[in-house]
């Protein structure tokens, strides 16, 4: 069986391919769900347990699509710096997901999607591939059916633009001066997504130096008519926002014609000292993949060489989100999550009844308590006065800690007796008045800024892939208000706010959306057990809407599934999908909260989960259950898989976790434990 590497443990977990095949299944040693669910979740606490660093971080494989791996390996070719056996390796991870009709999905069991397939069909010709080898061929001609280059997203032409694959003059305008647009204008950095910005500032530079590397061969059979490859198209009428900023667009290429040198090169300038302040320790940017190539390719175009520290470092970063597979195969993580991971891992545990004092749930909290950022992030441009406090998702992001994972190692904390708790609740203690202060002006809170709503960007040519702004969701808000209610602030007007934000947000078949996990299944997941927390009765109107729901789309196999085309199809995909182990678990986790224990849907999930169990106390789940971009870019997170069953058969099996979270707390006043020393809750910004 091939097997990817689990992260930096050296453990393994099954491939995709190896998982879809594998029918192994554990049965039950008894018929009855409690005793089921007892021997499961002994088995996944143990694998758990043996998966935690020496550090005592979690982290399992962040699997996406294969652009990660076709960009990186145009990143190598445009600066030169490509080795065989890199290029080889990433090459066979690439040819391993192309699908039979020659395409390759960003998601697995999904369609085949245009600028995915040319970005992995360039980098195989880059390896070496002959275009008229047959899985080449396939692709090519599926891509020239679709449209070919001129039909792709606005990033892949980019990417093709730096080998003269594309005009540059047929790109939408990026212009620099940007960076100098202030807060309250329209456009401005600070209206992106912290994703968006970080991307966009370094492109910025891309595009207004338009550099061309020679290219190794032509790619005429990727375009529709190789002597016209982008045929002019009608603009939008001009009383539309398409047609308004396509009209924009054309004016920017005018201004480019006139805009002096000296201003050009001092903007360049300007968004080159941005990039740099926000480059983190480890070299990267944001903690995330494709900020940090484009901030490479954009200084080294600035005259930065590679043997420079910034660059040095930001190459050595990238190298660290490979993945080296048993099969001599290299994976590209967009991202790595040790936080997320170790915290939910924490509270998978404690919930499944592990002591919580155990010796390696403190190890976790020690590591966590020692990720806490304490500085002032791009966060601070909109709540200057708000003091710092919170997690960011991987080992290295000062400058985004985000409001997610903020709360939900507040949650993992809490559950857990430390040697220090003054320590742990000074941390706790920030982290609430941070997310407070973070709570947008409708109540609810965004991932990573507050009220990052402007209607502006995701209408600019240019944005035409993935989400570029970050607006408050119900997942999130969620996490917050189960975190609030956790510290005693159920009945805090903060909190009031965000539950009835969560109300007016339930869907008119009763699920919740979810923005950051696929999708309904998730969301619901995620607001359920918060308003239940919240001290919302099992009996609120509300709650057992999503009760019938939930009910309502249970698979017959005992399971529940979500495919992410709900994100494009509501009517026919909300809450339909094969069985998975994480979105069965979301299912139960709400259903359990709702009062349902006893109920037959929560005994066949158990059940479920309990059969599908492997010897070895792991779940296979080759589907896509997190979310990027909604659509645009789906997430495999491997740990999952493990955490989320475990979560839901320990809540099944000792009930409350908030009855368990007092267990953790040593004596002490339970408001108190909410407020850092000299800063009351009360006072925090933003509220």
């Amino acid at each position: 069986m091939t097997a990817t590497t689990d992260g930096s443990t050296g453990a393994t977990l099954p491939s995709r391919a190896a998982a879809a095949s594998d029918t192994t299944l554990t049965t039950p040693e008894a018929a009855g769900a409690p005793e089921a669910a007892a021997q499961a979740a002994r088995r996944a606490t143990d694998f758990l347990l043996s998966r935690q660093d020496a550090e005592g971080w979690w982290k399992g494989d962040l699997e996406t699509n294969v652009t990660m791996d076709a960009e990186d390996l145009l990143l190598r070719q445009f600066l030169g710096i490509q080795d065989e056996r890199t290029t080889q390796a990433a090459a066979k991870f690439i040819r391993g997901e192309q699908r039979e009709d020659g395409t390759w999905a960003t998601f697995w069991g999904g369609p085949g999607e245009l600028s995915t397939t040319i970005e992995a069909y360039v980098a195989l010709r880059l390896a070496g591939d002959a275009p008229d080898a047959p899985h080449m061929a396939r692709a090519a001609a599926w891509i020239r059916e679709r449209g070919g280059i001129a039909a792709a997203r606005v990033f892949t032409r980019i990417w093709l633009a730096l080998f003269g694959w594309w005009k540059w003059e047929d790109l939408p305008e990026m212009p620099p001066e940007l960076i100098w647009f202030p807060g309250w204008m329209p456009l401005n950095i600070y209206d992106f997504g912290c994703w968006a910005r970080q991307t966009i500032v370094p492109l910025t530079i891309v595009s207004a130096k338009r550099p061309v590397r020679p290219a190794p061969f032509a790619l005429d059979e990727l375009h529709t008519d190789p002597a016209n490859p982008n045929p002019p198209k009608p603009l939008a009428p001009a009383n539309t926002w398409d047609g308004a900023f396509q009209r924009l667009d054309r004016a920017l290429r005018q201004l480019r014609k006139v805009v002096p040198r000296r201003l050009r090169k001092a903007a360049m300038n300007a968004a080159a000292r941005w990039i740099i302040e926000r480059q983190e320790n480890d070299g990267c940017w944001g903690g995330i993949q494709p900020p940090a190539v484009y901030s490479v390719i954009a200084l080294h175009l600035l005259g930065y060489d590679l043997e420079h520290p910034v660059l040095r470092e930001g190459l050595a970063s990238l190298d660290r989100f490979a993945v080296w597979r048993e099969d001599g195969a290299r994976m590209i993580e967009a991202c790595q999550s040790p936080v997320w991971d170790t915290c939910l891992a924490a509270i998978a545990l404690v919930d499944a009844g592990l002591p919580v004092d155990h010796p390696q749930l403190v190890k976790a909290a020690d590591w966590l308590l020692g990720e806490e950022i304490v500085r002032p992030g791009d966060w601070a441009v909109k709540r200057p006065q708000l003091p710092p406090g919170g997690w960011a998702f991987e080992f290295h992001n000062d400058n985004y800690p985000d409001i997610d994972d903020t709360a939900e190692v507040s949650l993992a904390l809490r559950r857990i007796r430390h040697h220090d708790p003054e320590r742990t609740d000074r941390a706790i203690g920030r982290a609430v008045r941070w997310n407070l202060g973070m709570q947008s002006k409708n109540g609810a809170w965004g991932a990573f800024d507050v009220d990052n709503t402007s209607p502006f960007p995701n209408r600019l040519p240019f944005c035409d892939f993935g989400e570029v702004i970050d607006p408050p969701s119900a997942d999130v808000t969620a996490h917050v208000v189960e975190m609030l209610a956790a510290e005693g602030l159920a009945h805090d007007p903060r909190t009031r706010r965000g539950i009835a934000w969560l109300l007016a947000e339930q869907e008119e078949n009763g699920a919740w959306f979810g923005r950051w996990g696929v999708n309904y299944i998730y969301g619901t997941g995620s607001v359920v057990p918060a308003l239940t927390a919240a001290g919302l009765p099992a009996s609120h109107p509300a709650i057992r809407r999503a009760v019938t729901w939930l009910e309502s789309v249970q698979n017959d196999d005992g399971g529940w599934g979500e495919d992410l085309r709900s994100y494009k199809h509501v009517r026919e995909w909300a809450g339909r999908g094969a069985s998975t182990p994480s979105q069965t678990a979301w299912a139960l986790m709400a259903l359990l909260a709702a009062g349902e224990k006893d109920s037959k849907a929560v005994e066949r999930g158990i059940q479920w989960l309990a059969t599908t169990q492997r010897e070895d106390g792991t779940w296979d789940e080759p589907y896509f259950t997190g979310t990027g971009f909604p659509w645009d870019f789906s997430i495999n997170y491997h740990l999952y898989r493990q955490v989320f069953p475990l979560t839901a058969l320990g809540r099944y099996l000792h009930g409350d976790p908030f009855e368990r979270q007092l267990l953790a707390r040593t004596s002490r006043p339970r408001p108190e434990a909410a407020k850092p020393a000299g800063s009351p809750l009360s006072e925090a910004k933003g509220s």
